[in-house]
């Protein structure tokens, strides 16, 4: 009896196997998150420095920031610099196990490293759960991976990085070409109006205030969440996001003693709504339209 036998009508190994996986995919977007904008920095600045600097330095430059990636270096305490054994490096479990210090200096860890993984690894099982085993359940499960990173790189710098919103977007229509969730046309449909609900309304915003309101990653999420969803999953996707930051918004100014005209991430919204969306998508647009 093969693998992929047992996991095709097993459902609780299924289950298990992906929550397993969705561990380990969340330390690795971890990593993501923490790295993705200290690389996207570097390469900014050392396009800066490339336009006044010799040949000799920007070659150095170049070479330099070609050392920091998603692989390399190893992950080491921020403390004492001491590499992380693999053994201390098992999610969630080496976190507990360690009581959220590092090995060597005691240094504090922080807890949304356990926190992250064992999201990533509820929420995997949990659409494999809902959508069992097969294609579906394999895109969904990607599309969350991309919407916790994004989530997490967001709160953390106010960045949508283009590194993952212009893949995850390509991947929506792949996806659907190849019979995801909606038709290619809706995929297509929805990746525009997407992109251009929220261009006009940072467009007029900008001109009704001078200011600008959001981010242009906020297009490109909310597209890349219309290619995965289709053009129809939009009003819910705009609904939930605009309610749940309204509702979070004003919770963290109250208790957090935030100013009001200090800006929040829009994109947690987006990625928290378009996950609902993905789920009881269909069942709140009955109700919206019932009402």
């Amino acid at each position: 009896m093969s693998l992929w036998y047992v996991l095709a009508h097993q459902p609780v190994v299924f289950v298990t196997a992906v929550f397993i996986l969705g561990l380990l995919i969340g330390s690795f977007l971890n990593v993501v998150i923490h790295r993705l904008p200290k690389m996207m920095e570097a390469n900014f600045r050392a396009e800066c420095a490339l336009l006044d600097q010799p040949a000799e330095v920007q070659l150095t430059t170049e070479t330099a920031s070609s050392h920091y990636n998603l692989i390399a270096p190893r992950s080491c305490c921020p403390g004492c610099g001491a590499q992380i054994a693999g053994y201390d490096n098992i999610p969630v479990l080496s976190w507990l196990l360690l009581r959220g210090k590092c090995r060597h200096c005691k240094t504090t860890i922080s807890i949304r490293y356990p926190f992250v993984e064992l999201v990533t690894g509820l929420v995997s099982a949990g659409l494999a759960a809902y959508f069992g085993w097969g294609f579906i359940a394999a895109g969904c499960i990607v599309f969350a991976w991309f919407l916790i990173a994004l989530f997490c790189i967001d709160v953390d710098t106010y960045l949508l990085p283009d590194d993952l919103t212009l893949p995850l977007l390509w991947l929506g229509l792949l996806f659907n070409l190849f019979g995801g969730l909606t038709s290619l046309n809706s995929a297509l449909i929805g990746a525009v109006a997407g992109y251009l609900c929220l261009w006009s309304v940072y467009w007029l915003f900008k001109l009704a205030t001078g200011k600008e309101g959001m981010g242009y990653g906020d297009f490109k999420l909310l597209a890349a969440i219309g290619a995965w969803l289709g053009w129809q999953a939009l009003p819910i996707v705009i609904l939930l996001s605009s309610l749940i930051g309204a509702i979070l918004g004003i919770a963290l100014t109250l208790l957090a003693s935030r100013g009001w005209s200090k800006p929040l991430p829009f994109g947690p919204y987006l990625a928290i709504a378009g996950m609902i969306a993905l789920i009881w998508g269909d069942n709140l647009q009955r109700i919206i339209f019932a009402i």
